[in-house]
């Protein structure tokens, strides 16, 4: 294969420099038709020998003795209107080795025994295992995971929670309601929670506080009781501060205000949120532009809360 790609770039070389007339130009036209040929063939030469020479694809898979598993494509020629990438990709798709997309039904069959308690799945850890191998691969894990986690909130199949709580609770979950794929990200503290688990939440009854131990029993009376000491001076306040947040954020970060700061604002009390967006647009469409914003926000139960101006 070697040989060939040198035979190769030697011909697209010459042929380089009989066409810029960098080695002059006297040459006949039969000479010049014949580099270009021989350029052309030599190309086709270099193909069919990659095409050749490429013909096991080997991937880590746990299930073998020796944790590797081979896959032989056979023999192949350049000219059969696939890409040496799509081969292999076909490849891996007939062994079940590789998926275009994932269902509900597959995530709860293979949900880690570990995890079956708590009913929660880190994303990110979810994310590794279609990654490695552990489970299906994706051709595009990310955004695959992204649209079907957001498919399964919706379709109240799973529950999506972040922000988990010393206590076993969480700062949001969301089930059955619409989420975008934006919603979904793959952190540490971002969990895929089943049905079941979500529905506890959802109803708060989820993980409680443990109750504090009974006290002693009734113990009988030692003598008179002591006076009543008159009460001391009342204890310092607590004081409290007003923390206002204010600036633009570019339309990136929109989506991961609601998982990183909105929480961390709710630890407050007398958390207050407006909106101020601007927006410019054709005058043309400006009509059903304002039409379709107040269509969204009766959806959403705001239209006697945001003005459109």
């Amino acid at each position: 294969m070697r040989d060939k790609v040198e035979h190769l770039l030697a011909w697209r070389k010459l042929e380089k420099d009989v066409t810029s007339g960098l080695l002059g130009s006297d040459f006949e036209k039969a000479e010049l038709s014949g580099v270009s040929k021989n350029a052309k063939d030599a190309e086709g030469d270099a193909k069919d020998e990659v095409w050749g020479d490429y013909r096991y694809v080997v991937i880590a898979d746990n299930k073998e003795p020796d944790g590797v598993k081979v896959i032989d494509l056979g023999a192949g020629h350049s000219s059969s209107g696939e890409s040496l990438c799509g081969r292999v990709i076909a490849a891996l798709k007939s062994e079940a080795l590789l998926n275009e997309s994932v269902g509900a039904g597959f995530i709860q069959r293979n949900w880690p025994p570990a995890l079956k308690q708590s009913g929660a799945w880190p994303l990110s850890s979810l994310r590794k295992s279609f990654l490695d191998g552990s489970l299906t691969r994706l051709v595009d894990p990310d955004a695959v995971l992204r649209v079907k986690v957001a498919e399964f909130v919706g379709k109240s199949e799973f529950g999506l929670s972040f922000g988990l709580k010393p206590d076993g609770t969480y700062e949001t979950v969301w089930f059955n309601e619409a989420i975008t794929p934006d919603d979904v990200s793959f952190e540490a503290n971002v969990f895929l929670l089943t049905k079941e688990r979500a529905k506890e939440f959802m109803t708060g009854g989820g993980p409680q506080p443990p109750a504090p131990p009974p006290g002693p029993g009734p113990q009988p009376p030692v003598g008179p009781e002591p006076p009543i000491e008159p009460p001391g001076p009342p204890g310092p306040t607590q004081v409290t501060k007003t923390v206002r947040l204010a600036g633009t954020i570019p339309p990136e970060l929109w989506n991961r205000l609601g998982t990183k700061i909105i929480p961390k604002l709710k630890s407050g009390s007398d958390l207050s949120m407006g909106i101020d967006f601007c927006v410019t647009i054709n005058a043309e469409v400006q009509s059903s532009f304002e039409a379709e914003l107040r269509q969204i926000l009766s959806d959403l139960g705001l239209q006697e809360k945001v003005t459109i101006g």
